[in-house]
């Protein structure tokens, strides 16, 4: 089953899955303007920000860790601009040194926690200073509050032009693109407290309930109820198409 903890690098994650008996099918973290560093099969990668849900094959024997790391906080410890790794899944030694990362994968071979061994990498990794956006935070914050974007920007001290380019770098996406994103989440954290999905639409911002299935359907890939069963079922240990509960990337 799926598990996460609060990391010690500020605004991450540490997160696992252990090794299954079975082949399964499950449908992978929800966008969320984030970055991971994975280990699978041996493998390290990097998982960029996804623009739409990922189905993901498990393979029987197969555990899975990695680090999650908060919106805007990726680039600076992974060392990549978050749109150059929108929609990727790429091999950790494409951006950190070769070495580095085998030293990195034996440690994690051989160790009982490999998310413990992941986080404490990411923790001693440099952060790249151009990287690093101070405004990111205060971005964030308001518009997942649901402010729009031009007064987003006012507030900031930005144009909309600086603030899309900011995001673009930050999370991935323009801030429309974060907006609705945001606004999916929001969504689904309040029917998974089990408010009534009208109740959910009309609190969220969303023109009504047909509004809130389309973007379900385009950003989750399923809708709302669908999503919610399914999650239940990972959670029982059902063996079927399933999402993770929260942060996790899997090898897509």
């Amino acid at each position: 089953m799926y598990q996460e903890r609060p990391s010690a690098v500020a605004g991450a994650v540490v997160w696992q899955r252990p090794a299954s008996g079975v082949a399964r099918r499950v449908r992978c973290i929800l966008p969320d303007g984030c970055l991971d560093i994975v280990w699978a099969n041996g493998h390290l990668m990097v998982a960029g920000p996804d623009t739409t849900a990922k189905l993901a094959d498990v393979r029987p024997g197969v555990s899975y860790a990695g680090v999650r790391f908060g919106p805007g906080t990726g680039p600076a410890v992974i060392g990549a601009p978050a749109d150059e790794l929108r929609d990727r899944r790429v091999p950790l030694d494409e951006v950190w040194p070769a070495r580095q990362v085998r030293d990195l994968a034996d440690r994690i071979a051989a160790a009982a926690d490999p998310g413990a061994v992941l986080e404490a990498a990411a923790a001693r990794r440099r952060r790249r200073a151009d990287l690093v956006d101070d405004l990111a935070p205060a971005i964030l914050a308001r518009l997942r509050a649901g402010l729009p974007v031009a007064r987003t920007a006012s507030i900031v001290g930005l144009s909309e032009r600086q603030l899309y380019r900011r995001c673009l770098v930050a999370f991935g996406y323009g801030p429309k693109t974060l907006v609705r994103i945001l606004r999916m989440r929001r969504a689904v954290a309040l029917a998974r407290a089990g408010r009534a999905f009208a109740d959910v639409s009309a609190t969220t911002g969303y023109a009504d309930q047909a509004h809130l299935a389309r973007e379900m359907k385009t950003l989750a890939g399923v809708p709302l109820g669908q999503l919610l069963r399914d999650e239940a079922e990972d959670q029982s240990g059902a063996n079927r198409s399933t999402p993770l509960p929260s942060g996790s990337r899997m090898v897509a």
